[in-house]
């Protein structure tokens, strides 16, 4: 993992094209913008996760059916 630390309206750029700005930060939180193609899913974490399980539990179902 690398960590980098940014400020306010800093960027980072993730290879070609998908761009991570700190929108703001405070309160514990940070606020980010990303661009990234349409082609690219972004979730949060525990969206993602909670999907996997859901397709998970779908696949068990099939295969006891």
């Amino acid at each position: 993992m690398l960590v980098i630390t940014r400020k306010t309206n800093e960027e980072i750029i993730i290879g070609d094209n998908i761009v991570l700005k700190v929108i703001s930060n405070g309160n514990g939180r940070v606020k980010l913008g990303i661009e990234a193609p349409k082609s690219v899913r972004i979730a949060r974490g525990e969206i993602a996760f909670r999907e996997e399980l859901i397709a998970e539990a779908e696949v068990r179902e099939l295969a006891t059916a």
